[in-house]
């Protein structure tokens, strides 16, 4: 290739980034943001008319350039690696294909020799700086916070009943919700020796015809030497705890449609009652278990996709006869308004209190405001039959419902895990919001009092003791997505019971269970205003002592890949409304952060009862909000149902567009890391460690190792052993940390996506202790989807 070749294509090169950079740096200070970006347009633009001009010059521009560029990087980043990266580095390329020989011999002319060589010296040394201040940068730790927890001896936990330990009876290991188990013989000294000990496969894939969002999101039970659990099609599965080999097999025959029609398809888990509480029906001087056939003692019960709640028996895997009819399962479609194929299900286990279990439900979001009831409703375990209900519009009006009317449409429901408290007689229940999330102007004052909180009722009424909640007039789709942990507190010296409300938002609100007054200090502080018209916003809303709650967004935080896919982020954001957390959605767009993926969600947390810490994986991903005016109730805003993410919120002023807040080329506009694990102190609230979590191996076209921080979903578990154990980010490993410092330990490679939380439970038969993790990915994360499910344990000695 000639000279005159090389200076044309290198020119041209040149010219074009400048001017892409120019035009979008003079939008975006048009906008009110930095000016680097038309600066570093014209420079390039100048750069290569000299270069065009054969003169030498342009290799003093271009070091001057450089060099500036690295003082604007560490001004607005620091030595943070991943934000330097893509301020420099198309910079830094360029400068590189400068010193090429070939173009220098191109530039050079007989005149200007010497003024040539110390150009390129220059340009040279602004190299040599750039790459001494990426070295420093690697090697800089700008996200972790190092710390141990601290050490507490074990508290009196009889009042909630036996914690997870040889067993995992419940979601949470108990009902208590906490995610803890006494097992010890997985230490953080010999956690590196775990192996696969068995997998098993159950042959439910997601399919063409299924949700987006059909998900692996199971928690398995252990009693005695069987392990239950279920799919996503609501299969249900016994396994020999030391083997893995399945003992029995039960399909509900859920039919296409109703899964079809749903926006999920998952099953959390199982409900398990070991047959000792009284039947709840039966006179005072009947036996226990008077309406139970000899093999339905043990039940475990499973909420269908279809709105059936099943009876099975745990030893035989057969429905249980006589709960709520000859069939063996209660329909939850009765007396329900607003009966539409999928529109209402149960994604989540029941909670067992005593006689009881009380279910909760999932309605569609955001399709229309003509949804079924969010009830809460409380069935015997034997007979199914009615006893309370609690709808959040009649909240007073717990006595069963008369056969021919139906509950109040379109409240807010409880789609996430609730616990018990059986000295207090309490559920709690974590409350969603009610359809349509982002608009609330034609909500009453009981929606209003329950929306987003969580509400202590009486376990064997129904009746309100108590309702704390943490987002006021919610807008954001902040629904509490977590399980409430309770634990007992040593708080100036005594005993306190409590319960930990893990929400999206990443607070964490310590309260007393009792009263549900805080035990932590919450404050609450001025909210961003100025609704669309119609609705208002909350003026002010509650933040917790201990929190995760990130750092606001600034335009300094917007990333990519290179200049260009970081300054379309840099535009989005000046062109977007964002006032800091609680932005009210509008019709220009609104930047919701932390987005509706949660900070944390229906994973939560995990929580050590005896040393009264919480291990959590808090997780970073902004989302977008933009509102579109309904011509009227029924016309479709989008032609199309896969055409945009649209919320149509049919009979509502407004649709809704909801989605991550991304680049053009798919990577999150926000800079990283985009998750951690932390460990902080439930008495204080102090956070004592916060380290970047996880990898891009499974999120780039190219598997690269580089730790970022990734998000995820799901949630972690800790022992007595002092390991935490998490599966959920949307790298796919298994993975075992410290709890005292968080420091990671073991990982193992998962071949699917584990967004799932991990359990542990003992096999007498070995005498060994168990974890098991579930890998069968998540549709609305683009895990790989998968059937497995994976127990370690360490080699048999």
């Amino acid at each position: 290739m000639s000279s005159r070749a090389i200076r044309i294509a290198l020119s041209t090169l040149f010219a074009l980034a400048g001017l892409w950079l120019g035009v979008g740096g003079l939008w975006l200070v048009t906008l009110g943001g930095s000016y680097s970006y038309l600066a570093q347009g014209l420079a390039l633009i100048a750069v290569a008319a000299l270069i065009m001009a054969r003169n030498p010059l342009a290799f003093w521009v271009y070091a001057a350039l450089l060099l500036l560029t690295i003082v604007w990087a560490l001004v607005e980043v620091g030595l943070d690696w991943w934000q330097l990266a893509p301020r420099g580095d198309l910079v830094f390329l360029f400068g590189l294909i400068l010193m090429l020989p070939w173009l220098a011999r191109s530039v050079r002319t007989r005149p200007h020799g010497s003024f040539l060589r110390s150009g390129r010296a220059a340009l040279a040394a602004s190299l040599a700086v750039s790459v001494a201040i990426a070295l420093l940068a690697v090697f800089t730790p700008s996200h972790d916070l190092a710390g141990t927890l601290p050490e507490r001896s074990a508290t009196d936990r009889d009042a909630l009943g036996p914690a997870a330990g040889k067993d995992w009876t419940a979601y949470g290991g108990s009902q208590a919700g906490q995610h803890y188990s006494t097992l010890d013989q997985i230490t953080a000294q010999n956690v590196g020796k775990l192996k696969v000990a068995w997998t098993f496969h159950t042959g439910d894939v997601r399919g063409k015809k299924d949700p987006t969002e059909t998900t692996y999101e199971v928690t398995p039970l252990k009693i005695g030497d069987s392990v239950y659990f279920c799919t996503p099609h609501d299969l249900v599965f016994a396994l020999n705890a030391e083997t893995g080999e399945q003992k029995w097999r039960y399909d509900p025959k859920v039919a296409e449609p109703p899964y079809q029609s749903t926006q999920h398809l998952t099953c959390r888990g199982l409900s398990y009652s070991d047959g000792t509480a009284p039947d709840a029906t039966a006179t005072a001087t009947a036996p226990a278990n008077a309406t139970a056939s000899a093999d339905c003692v043990k039940r475990l019960f499973l909420p269908t996709v279809d709105g059936r709640l099943i009876a099975l028996s745990a030893e035989t895997g057969k429905v249980c006869p006589g709960f709520g009819g000859p069939d063996g399962f209660v329909n939850l479609w009765q007396n329900m308004p607003n009966v539409k194929t999928g529109s209402y299900y149960s994604t989540s286990p029941p909670i067992i209190a005593k006689s009881l279990i009380i279910v909760g439900g999932a309605v569609n979001d955001n399709v229309s405001t003509a949804e079924p009831s969010g009830v809460i409703r409380a069935f015997d375990v034997n007979s199914g039959k009615l006893i309370w209900n609690w709808d959040s519009r009649k909240p007073t009006d717990t006595a069963p419902i008369a056969a021919d009317q139906t509950y109040s449409a379109n409240s807010p429901n409880s789609w996430s895990i609730s616990s018990y408290d059986p000295a207090l007689g309490r559920i709690f229940i974590p409350m969603g919001n009610q359809p349509p999330d982002q608009f609330g102007g034609n909500r009453d004052k009981n929606v209003e009092a329950y929306s987003s909180s969580v509400v202590a009722l009486n376990a064997e009424t129904g009746a309100v003791d108590w309702v704390f909640q943490s987002t006021h007039h919610d807008l954001w789709d902040m629904d509490v997505p977590a399980q409430p942990a309770l634990l007992d507190l040593t708080i100036a010296g005594s005993t306190v019971p409590a319960l930990v409300e893990t929400t999206k938002q990443g607070e964490l609100f310590v309260l007393d269970r009792r009263t549900g007054k805080p035990l932590l200090p919450v404050r609450e502080v001025p909210a961003p205003q100025g609704a669309v018209a119609g609705d208002v916003t909350a003026p002010t809303q509650p933040v917790s002592t201990l929190s995760f709650n990130p750092t606001p967004l600034t335009e300094a935080s917007m990333w990519g890949l290179s200049p260009f896919d970081q300054l379309a982020c840099r535009i989005a954001f000046r062109s977007m409304r964002y006032e800091g957390r609680y932005t009210p959605p509008s019709l220009k767009g609104s930047i919701v952060y932390p987005g509706n993926f949660g900070t944390f969600n229906w994973g939560g947390v995990a929580i050590d009862p005896e040393r009264q810490v919480v291990f959590a994986m808090p997780v970073y991903l902004a989302f977008t909000s933009t509102l579109k005016a309904r011509t009227d109730a029924t016309s479709r805003i989008v032609s199309k149902p896969d055409e945009a993410p649209f919320n149509e919120n049919f009979g509502a002023p407004y649709a809704a567009k909801m989605g991550a807040f991304l680049s053009p080329i798919g990577l999150p506009c926000q800079a990283p890391p985009w998750g951690y694990v932390a460990g902080a102190d439930l008495t204080t609230g102090k956070t004592y460690y916060r380290h970047v979590n996880g990898t891009v191996r499974d999120l780039s076209p190219i598997p690269l190792p580089f730790k970022m921080g990734v998000p995820g979903i799901g949630g972690p578990m800790i022992t007595r052993g002092g390991v935490a154990f998490l599966s959920g980010t949307l790298d796919y490993f298994a993975r075992a940390y410290d709890v005292t410092s968080g420091k990671k330990l073991w990982e193992s490679r998962l071949p699917a996506g584990g967004q799932a939380t991990p359990m542990t439970y003992w096999s007498e038969k070995s005498g060994r202790q168990f974890v098991v993790v579930v890998a069968g990915g998540h549709g609305s994360t683009g895990t790989e989807a998968g059937d497995s499910i994976i127990a370690y344990a360490l080699p048999k000695s």
